[in-house]
């Protein structure tokens, strides 16, 4: 029994990938659909229930006076500016982002808790859980591949491995017709 090469384990370990990199990403799509559509709907239920939703209100009441107060002035200094030189010297910035604390800011506050909270029901989930076992399996098979001694012994083990979400590691290539020749 030979030890195998290191191209054989970049084979087997791509191969491994191959297998379980596609389920994974599907598993982790359904997690994500779960995760965007339970976070929208938890930010407002959470807001009302730490009492940020007073917050919020009077921060979006704030900011439109404020955005209104803004468009006035920028219309002010716009049409005083009537001569060639103060038009020049008009620099008054309105879109500099300074270091104020914004409705936007604490929304995004409100979604990153939402999306702990989100995550950690995900993870007692079926689909949460259906990821965990890919990710678990994907883990297990790479380890089989890295310490196992020779291919023969690789393959059985990664069949069985495997056998337990459905993938067969040693395809019958028995039942394929033979391609004719014309």
């Amino acid at each position: 029994m030979s030890k195998m090469t290191k191209y054989q384990l970049d084979h087997f370990e791509r191969k491994v990938k191959r297998h379980f990199d596609p389920l994974i990403e599907e598993q982790e799509l359904l997690v994500k659909q779960f995760r965007t559509e339970a976070t929208k709907r938890i930010v407002s239920k959470l807001a009302k229930k730490m009492g940020a939703d007073k917050i919020l209100d009077a921060f979006k009441k704030a900011e439109a006076q404020l955005e209104k107060i803004r468009q006035d002035a920028k219309t002010f200094f716009v049409k005083k500016a009537k001569t060639e030189s103060k038009k020049e010297k008009l620099s008054y910035n309105f879109t500099e982002k300074d270091e104020t604390i914004s409705l936007k800011d604490c929304e995004e506050q409100l979604r990153d808790w939402a999306k702990e909270l989100v995550d950690r029901e995900i993870r007692r989930r079926p689909e949460g859980l259906q990821l965990k076992q890919l990710e678990d399996v994907k883990t297990k098979a790479i380890d089989t591949v890295m310490e196992s001694g020779s291919s023969d012994e690789l393959i059985k083990a990664l069949d069985l491995c495997t056998k337990k979400i459905g993938i067969t590691w040693i395809v019958d290539t028995s039942k394929i017709k033979q391609l004719e020749a014309q």
